[in-house]
Order: structure tokens, then C-alpha cells, then sequence
């Protein structure tokens, strides 16, 4: 089981196949942004500083907002506090 099924409460969307394959362009497109391929690598880095040092980060995620660790559903939909 993977971090998303095992922490995700979303159900799966429900669109036709066309829908899915623009879908899935569009996310793949931003995705690979280059400010979304930034946080990406920052991400893995201070979580490999983290996990070195012993912090355990099951269920948890960089925001980049406030500059720690948090809950995955905690960092979905932007600046929160």
C-alpha cells in the first residue's frame, strides 16, 4: 500500500476517457514546470537531511509555505496556517 491510498480520503474522479487524457496532459504539463521541479528537489533534499537526522516523516510533506513538515492533507490547496 502506498503513501497515497494509505493517507488519501479522496475518492477517484470519475471521467470519460477523453476527460482523463486531458487531464492527465494538463497535470503532467505542470508538473514539470520549472518551479514545481524547484520545490520537488527541495522537497527530496530536506527530507533526506530529516531522515538522516532521525525525524520520522510517514504521512508528512514539505510545505513550502511555512518551511516544516506537515500532514499530507494539511498541505493540499495552498497557503494555510
Amino acid at each position: 500500500m502506498s503513501n497515497i491510498e494509505k493517507y488519501s480520503t479522496m475518492g477517484k474522479q470519475k471521467l470519460s476517457a477523453k476527460a482523463a487524457k486531458a487531464k492527465k496532459t494538463r497535470d503532467l504539463a505542470y508538473a514539470n514546470t520549472r518551479d514545481r521541479e524547484i520545490k520537488r528537489a527541495d522537497s527530496q533534499q530536506k527530507r533526506r537531511a530529516a531522515k538522516k537526522k532521525g525525524h520520522h516523516l510517514a504521512g508528512l510533506d514539505y510545505d513550502h509555505n511555512n518551511g516544516e513538515f506537515t500532514t499530507i492533507s494539511h498541505n493540499r490547496g495552498g497557503t494555510q496556517y
